[in-house]
């Protein structure tokens, strides 16, 4: 009902960059534009192919869904980045001994080119600098993200054994300013992989 104009969280705009670059440093107007390429509705079932479990319609959200617009678990959005970890398998949260059933949701070649991204320190040193909290010592595929109003923030990783999903937010749902994805989430998720990597790197 109204124009939408998507900016990157910086504000500035960055020009013609490549698909390297616009994910590695978290650029919002190439995922825009990557969405819309795709459509809403064609967007919302690959979403929903990882595990998210939607549940309003592509067209309810539109363009901003390439943002994250839709309302996410932790555990579901760190899942489907397990997906990722993966090589492209999904499979249903579980308890440990439990099995579940794994089926094959991506491209084994395409998820290794957006892994490769995601670990590439130097792919997003031009927003988070090189010595950033998404910098590690080991291998990992690391990605934080902060909502429009500053509500809260997350960031989601893997390397070659685990998963880790870290959200930070005020229970009142309050904004926290000057608080996004890499100066709050970011740190306790790499303490939590040095923790669980300790003496053998991934």
């Amino acid at each position: 009902a109204g124009l939408y104009l998507p900016q990157n969280y910086d504000r500035d705009f960055k020009g013609w960059v490549s698909v390297r670059s616009a994910l590695g440093n978290s650029l919002n107007v190439p995922a825009v534009r990557t969405g819309a390429m795709l459509g809403a509705d064609a967007l919302f079932a690959r979403l929903n192919d990882f595990g998210l479990a939607l549940s309003e319609s592509g067209g309810y959200h539109g363009a901003a869904l390439a943002l994250g617009s839709a309302d996410v678990t932790l555990l579901g959005l760190t899942n489907a980045y397990r997906a990722l970890a993966n090589g492209g398998v999904y499979g249903a949260p579980a308890l440990r001994g439990q099995t579940p059933g794994m089926r094959r949701i991506a491209d084994a070649g395409a998820v290794h080119l957006v892994t490769d991204i995601l670990a590439d320190n130097a792919a997003r040193a031009r927003t988070f600098g090189l010595g950033s909290a998404l910098a590690t010592r080991g291998f990992a595929a690391v990605k934080t993200g902060t909502s429009k109003d500053l509500r809260d923030n997350w960031c989601i990783g893997f390397s070659d054994r685990y998963t880790v999903g870290v959200w930070v937010g005020n229970a009142s749902g309050a904004a926290m300013h000057a608080v996004s994805g890499v100066s709050g989430a970011a740190p306790i998720w790499r303490e939590i992989v040095a923790a669980l990597h300790e003496g053998r790197p991934s």
